[in-house]
């Protein structure tokens, strides 16, 4: 039986590349809303990052996030996406350990 190809995703502020599953997705939308996408599934032009603040506040230091959305980032956009990324950040390593518990 064939493996199934893992689909994978560099990190935009570490440059690492991981599988999808590790990264959380930031998404352009069409109507030019960033945020965050949980799901990986939202349309939209999308940059990865790593499930650490450290890669966050990199990618805001070199404006990372500008360059990978095509769309520049103001502040208070930086501000909504850091509030979320630390909200969402738990969740995701929690559900990225269970996941790993899972495959073993």
């Amino acid at each position: 039986m064939r493996r199934r190809k893992i689909p994978l995703r560099k990190c935009v502020a570490c440059q690492e590349t991981k599988s999808k599953k590790e990264l959380i997705r930031v998404v352009r939308t069409p109507e030019g809303e960033i945020m965050i996408d949980v799901t990986g599934k939202k349309s939209g032009r999308g940059a990865y990052l790593c499930g650490n603040v450290a890669c966050f506040e990199l990618a805001k230091k070199s404006r990372a996030l500008d360059r990978s959305l095509k769309a520049s980032v103001g502040l208070e956009v930086y501000e909504q996406l850091a509030q979320d990324f630390i909200r969402v950040e738990d969740e995701f390593l929690a559900q990225r350990e269970t996941g790993m518990d899972d495959e073993e």
